[in-house]
């Protein structure tokens, strides 16, 4: 752990080399988030709700969403990048050193810019929660804290997934991104909203639904409690995401140079 907050801290002052142009990349992140979530603002201007969701409840949702991405693209940026550091025979050099590959492939990159949006979810979180979107118990809280952590860890997963590609085709495979960027867009509502097929996949494919739609519905009152300890079953995805990880390596073949 010492280590990696090294590694951190490295990282974090050469981005304040900068600081207009860090400043200015927090302020373009930001942007970018406000605009998707003025599209629901302007909505629900005109028609109240979105089959029965008020505006506090749509924020905690997309918070929910807005703060697991930020956490994952922060300190998984490296994973992220791996193709760059396949191409560039980096990786020749990780797998010499005595420490674990994968975290040194974390410690290669971080993107402490993504902090902003991390702010902007937990300012969405500190109004939703205080607007009366939740009757709120300690239990819900929990299941709340569990949601943002587990969805974290579900997106940093998919990561994986998408840099374990790189061990055969070189490069990111492009579809991933529906599930890696695109839920900053369609996670502004609860995934349920979308018609059973998707959610069906979101829940059992890609358990993104089980960090999200489910927990929600227990936090509005609208499902049992038992929903509130989905986002922890949720981790089960990370074990074939490791697998992957594992038989990538295996298949890796050095560049030689």
């Amino acid at each position: 752990m010492r280590l990696y907050l090294k590694f951190m801290s490295i990282h974090l002052r050469s981005a304040m080399t900068y600081r207009a142009s860090f400043f200015l990349s927090c302020l373009g992140h930001l942007l970018i988030t406000t605009n998707v979530f003025l599209g629901v603002v302007f909505l629900l201007d005109r028609f109240g709700t979105i089959d029965g969701y008020t505006m506090p409840q749509l924020s905690l949702c997309y918070a929910v969403i807005l703060a697991g991405t930020s956490l994952a693209e922060c300190f998984a940026r490296g994973i992220d990048v791996f193709h760059q550091i396949l191409s560039d025979a980096r990786f020749d050099r990780i797998m010499v050193r005595p420490r674990p590959l994968l975290f040194q492939v974390l410690c290669q990159e971080v993107k402490p810019t993504m902090l902003a949006r991390a702010l902007q979810a937990a300012a969405m979180l500190v109004w939703a929660t205080g607007s009366g979107a939740v009757s709120w118990t300690p239990f819900k809280a929990l299941s709340l804290a569990l949601m943002i952590l587990c969805g974290a860890g579900i997106f940093f997963g998919l990561y994986l997934v998408n840099a374990c590609v790189c061990f055969f085709t070189l490069e990111h495979v492009e579809a991933l991104n529906i599930f890696l960027d695109g839920p900053r867009e369609y996670g502004k509502y609860p995934f349920g909203i979308y018609g059973r097929p998707v959610l069906l996949v979101l829940t059992f494919l890609v358990p993104l639904a089980l960090v999200q739609h489910w927990p929600l519905q227990y936090l509005f009152d609208r499902g049992p409690a038992w929903y509130g300890l989905l986002p922890v079953v949720s981790l089960v995805f990370l074990i074939p995401c490791a697998l992957l990880w594992r038989l990538g390596v295996r298949h890796y073949r050095s560049t030689g140079s």
